[in-house]
């Protein structure tokens, strides 16, 4: 009995040796794990200030991306996206949304324009046997907004006669970075294209003044006209101001290259956001923004470049129709990105 009692008595303790060793292995390995998670976090370097969660730049990042996606999308994703755009279409012409980043023509290093996928379009809006749809006008490869589009060669050759002879009233909204001075105006200023000799050679639309003023004596001198230059009138008005940015409505009385962006940028001294072309003339460089812009936009100065053009045709009026009878106002609202930005700008209208 007591050999028995004495077999009961040591079993017992073996077993709670066996757990306090299990106790002491276990609180081991979470000091080990303890102690490799400390070497981790100091051999892991510290964020750079731009991470900060204040000014992060994923969001503008994966928006700069997503404004561009349709350029490398399969052309059917790209009439499918068009074609959810369409503002208005009737028997002689089809209007769209135009999205931001699409080319309308093709060039070297284009993978997709809307040109090219115009036939698949018209598919889409009618049936299999749909003629394809022909350009009216173009708009730049970051502009947003109207565009006209006609169901046939002769209905194209009308319209486009329209925009030849003015007779389409185009109206833009733009934000600017500055205000301009008067708050509304004309900016009647030629243009021309010129080289930059800088140590990246490219070319820009610039103005070509008639007139000049003096350093001697501050009198204006007329200066002999560029035969090169065209004619370049734009309409502006401020609808709003805040931030150190305003929003415009722009009216371009002529149809110059570039004319909104070179008459904003170097006519009344204020570029459009995001128009990292025209912001500087000797150089191709990110827009400089003001510190409360970039305080309102939770962005980084380093960050501007992802910052894409505000630039929107808002509205067009054209008279449609065989004989013109059919005065009609398109009308297309920004995109999200512009309308956000007018949000966080606080430029309310």
């Amino acid at each position: 009995m007591a050999a028995g009692s004495g077999r009961w008595l040591r079993q017992p303790g073996a077993a709670l040796r066996r757990a306090a060793g299990a106790v002491r292995a276990e609180e081991l390995a979470e000091r080990l794990r303890a102690r490799r998670s400390e070497e981790e976090k100091r051999e892991r370097p510290p964020p750079p200030a731009s991470r900060s969660p204040q000014v992060s730049a994923a969001p503008a990042r994966r928006g700069a991306r997503e404004l561009t996606a349709l350029r490398r999308a399969h052309p059917n994703v790209v009439a499918r996206a068009l074609a959810r755009g369409t503002v208005y279409q009737d028997e002689e012409v089809v209007v769209l949304n135009k999205p931001y980043g699409l080319p309308v023509h093709g060039g070297p290093g284009v993978k997709n324009c809307i040109t090219d996928v115009l036939p698949i379009l018209a598919k889409m809006l009618v049936n299999m046997r749909a003629e394809p749809l022909h350009l009216c006008h173009r708009l730049d490869k970051e502009t947003t907004g109207v565009m006209v589009l006609a169901r046939s060669k002769e209905a194209a050759e009308r319209i486009r006669l329209l925009f030849k002879t003015r007779q389409v009233e185009k109206i833009y909204w733009a934000i600017s970075v500055g205000h301009p001075d008067p708050a509304e105006g004309i900016v009647e200023i030629p243009m021309v294209e010129r080289e930059v000799q800088s140590h990246q050679p490219h070319y820009k639309m610039t103005l070509a003044p008639n007139y000049r003023m003096s350093p001697e004596d501050g009198k204006v001198l007329k200066i002999r006209k560029n035969r090169s230059a065209e004619s370049a009138v734009t309409r502006y008005r401020v609808l709003a101001s805040s931030s150190a940015c305003s929003l415009l409505e722009l009216q371009p009385i002529t149809g110059v290259k570039h004319q909104l962006r070179v008459h904003l940028a170097y006519g009344l001294g204020c570029p459009i956001l995001g128009d990292h072309k025209y912001s500087h003339w000797s150089k191709l460089a990110p827009q400089k923004l003001p510190d409360i812009t970039l305080k309102r936009l939770k962005l980084q100065q380093s960050k501007a470049r992802l910052i894409p053009l505000h630039l929107h045709a808002y509205r067009l009026s054209l008279p449609l129709g065989t004989n013109g009878s059919k005065q009609t106002d398109l009308v297309c609202e920004p995109p999200s990105f512009f309308s956000r930005t007018l949000r966080k700008l606080e430029l309310d209208i």
